[in-house]
């Protein structure tokens, strides 16, 4: 497909809105799930040391 503009290339022949929404929502999922993914082991991580500990003092 080829754009005679930039601005055809972003409006993609009306189709702009859509398609860069779904890009927009897309990264904004894959952020989300990352952080979320990273938040968890973190918290897996001070759980399982804070055990881990309490059990060496026993």
């Amino acid at each position: 497909m080829v754009f005679d503009s930039l601005t055809d290339f972003f409006e993609m022949g009306r189709h702009g809105v859509y398609v860069w929404s779904v890009y927009g929502f897309s990264v904004v999922s894959l952020i989300f799930i990352t952080w979320s993914t990273l938040s968890k082991r973190r918290h897996v991580k001070k759980t399982l040391r804070k055990r881990f500990q309490r059990d060496e003092t026993i």
